[in-house]
C-alpha cells in the first residue's frame, strides 16, 4: 500500500521522446540552451537514460508566452560587424 502525505508533491518525469514532442526544438538546441542555463535540466536516471521535470518544462512554457524578448539568431550580430571587402 501507498501512503501519499498531502504535502508531498509527486513528480512527473517525461522522456526524451515526450520533451520533443512538447518543444518543437532539436535535441541539440536543447541541449545548449541547458548548458546556457535557459532550460530545465536533465535528470541522469542510467547512462542511457535522461527524463525532465513535467512540472519544470511547463513552467519553462509559461515563462517563455509571458516573455517580451524577441528571439534572435546567435549569428545575426556577428555578421552584421563584419566589413564588407571589394576589390
Amino acid at each position: 500500500m501507498i501512503c501519499i502525505d498531502s504535502t508531498q508533491k509527486i513528480t512527473t518525469l517525461i522522456n526524451r521522446e515526450t520533451l520533443l514532442a512538447m518543444i518543437p526544438l532539436s535535441d541539440r538546441a536543447i541541449y545548449n540552451m541547458e548548458k546556457r542555463g535557459e532550460f530545465p535540466r536533465r535528470i541522469v536516471l542510467t547512462s542511457r537514460k535522461v527524463v525532465w521535470d513535467l512540472a519544470d518544462v511547463e513552467q519553462w512554457i509559461e515563462e517563455r508566452k509571458q516573455s517580451s524578448d524577441k528571439a534572435t539568431r546567435p549569428a545575426s550580430t556577428a555578421t552584421s560587424e563584419i566589413p564588407c571587402l571589394t576589390k
